[in-house]
């Protein structure tokens, strides 16, 4: 049953998510920007959103995503909408009809009970299926929200605020991202894909808008699967090789 506005039940409490984050260092603040400002003209920004899905449907859609190829991953989840053209009805339905469902992405079998009980949290939390709430809160506060949820971490949090019809200024971190983020050194050979979401937006201007961050995670992610490929990058070919200490040793390498 619906729970009446005003008397939503009481958030559990948030789990640190992400640790406090000193400031960037000035030098891999420049570095940052200058990655950026070669790389746009190269992948053509501005990028136009892929997505213009409502903020629990792209939820949905990034935990169909992880460890899937795109395509496959687009394909469960209009897989999931015909067969379910409402969300109340995969949570109520049979997890086995669900799993069938999203065969084609990694984990199935993983995926259908997590996104049931992704869903089930949600409408706990907030009376009925919906996060277009999310909009009135700052970054910081919607993606607490969201991680607060076991099962959504700091690539999903980040992707219902930038790839859905929110529009929020939030950045994505995905492993094509990271490789070339470590490989050039901005983030540390030891640091995770979730611990370096606030390590690499601290080092991006404050004020930039949903689409300049989106800008950055998509020409980092096209320049990891295009050029900087996790077995062989083309570092030659990189036209940020002067600027990335990994394919320096690579090229100098007999």
């Amino acid at each position: 049953m619906p729970i009446e506005p005003g008397h939503e039940r009481p958030a559990p409490r948030p789990r640190r998510a992400r640790p406090d984050t000193p400031p960037a260092d000035p030098d891999l603040a420049a570095r940052a920007l200058e990655i950026h400002r070669r790389l746009c003209p190269v992948y053509g920004c501005p990028i136009p959103y892929f997505h213009s899905l409502d903020p629990l449907s792209e939820l949905v859609s990034s935990l169909l995503s992880h460890r899937t190829r795109n395509a496959d991953s687009g394909r469960a989840f209009k897989a999931l909408r015909a067969r379910y053209p409402d969300w109340r009805q995969v949570l109520d339905a049979d997890t086995a009809e669900i799993e069938a469902t999203i065969a084609g992405v990694t984990w199935p079998e993983l995926k259908a009970p997590r996104i049931q009980a992704v869903l089930r949290a949600v409408a706990e939390r907030r009376g009925a299926l919906d996060l277009g709430f999310l909009r009135d809160m700052t970054v910081e506060a919607a993606r607490a929200w969201l991680e607060a949820i076991p099962g959504i971490g700091p690539k999903t949090s980040a992707a219902v605020l930038s790839f859905s019809v929110l529009r929020m200024p939030a950045l994505p971190v995905d492993s094509h991202h990271h490789r070339v983020a470590q490989r050039l050194g901005l983030v540390g050979p030891r640091i995770d894909v979730g611990p370096a979401h606030p390590v690499l937006r601290a080092q991006l201007p404050a004020d930039w808008s949903a689409q300049d961050l989106y800008d950055n995670h998509e020409v980092l992610m096209l320049h990891g699967q295009q050029v900087c490929h996790h077995r062989s990058p083309a570092c030659g070919a990189c036209v940020l090789l002067d600027l990335c200490p990994t394919g320096q040793a690579r090229c100098a390498s007999p």
